[in-house]
């Protein structure tokens, strides 16, 4: 009840403000209203001029900002003894060769020998370059664990797994034919026999089987003395 006591006097007054303002704008003859439209044309010509005026003077600005850096830029490169375009060739090596690393084109020793000659070049010393080339790619290139390619050794008459472990490519240690049978079982089904052509895969050896391999060798090489 209180509620609906508030809201009608409300009501009332803003119905009467309303139409005040509706009987003012009914009093305007067709005069009036012609003035009023040509004063708003003309504020409207009037801003667009002014608006007009504000484009024109942030153009300068850019313009001038765009040669203030321009001009510092070049100053810049001139402490490196390099031009605009120096600088524009030194990019694109930095992003050719920062892709080469990351998708690790072989190998990794040319890789670094390409970075090196960046960072032996004057420009690399721009703080655009200097982090990226003295830090980050060289980062990219110590982390980067090359997998040495796996040997594969063909079998040709006269052959045995012995002798193969035993050549100085392959093992040096004929004593290390198992790891050629354990590696190559799905062609050798009796490690006595084997057939010229057959292609065994020659895995690398970690330094456990290294060091067992070297003492069965050695404690063979004591026997036959």
């Amino acid at each position: 009840m209180k509620l609906k006591k508030l809201f009608l006097p409300t009501l009332i007054f803003i119905f009467a403000i309303s139409m005040n303002v509706f009987a003012q704008y009914e009093e305007w003859d067709s005069d009036r209203w012609m003035s009023e439209m040509n004063n708003l044309k003309a504020r409207k010509e009037s801003l667009l001029k002014e608006k007009a005026a504000l484009n024109a003077a942030i153009a300068d600005l850019k313009k001038t900002s765009q040669q203030d850096v321009d001009q510092c830029m070049n100053e810049l490169y001139a402490l490196v003894g390099a031009s605009k375009a120096d600088v524009d060739g030194f990019r694109r090596k930095v992003s050719e060769l920062d892709s080469k690393i990351k998708t690790k084109q072989p190998n990794k020793n040319e890789r670094q020998a390409e970075l090196d000659a960046l960072k032996k070049n004057r420009i690399s010393a721009l703080p655009e370059f200097f982090d990226k080339v003295h830090n980050q790619m060289q980062n990219a290139l110590n982390n980067w664990i090359e997998v040495a390619p796996e040997k594969v050794y063909t079998v040709v008459r006269g052959d045995c797994l012995w002798n193969i472990a035993k050549k100085k490519t392959i093992y040096d240690n004929a004593f290390a034919w198992p790891k050629i049978f354990q590696s190559n079982k799905d062609q050798i089904n009796n490690p006595d026999l084997i057939y010229p052509k057959q292609a065994f895969k020659i895995p690398e050896m970690n330094q456990d089987e290294m060091s067992r391999y070297q003492k069965m060798r050695d404690t063979w090489r004591r026997l036959q003395q």
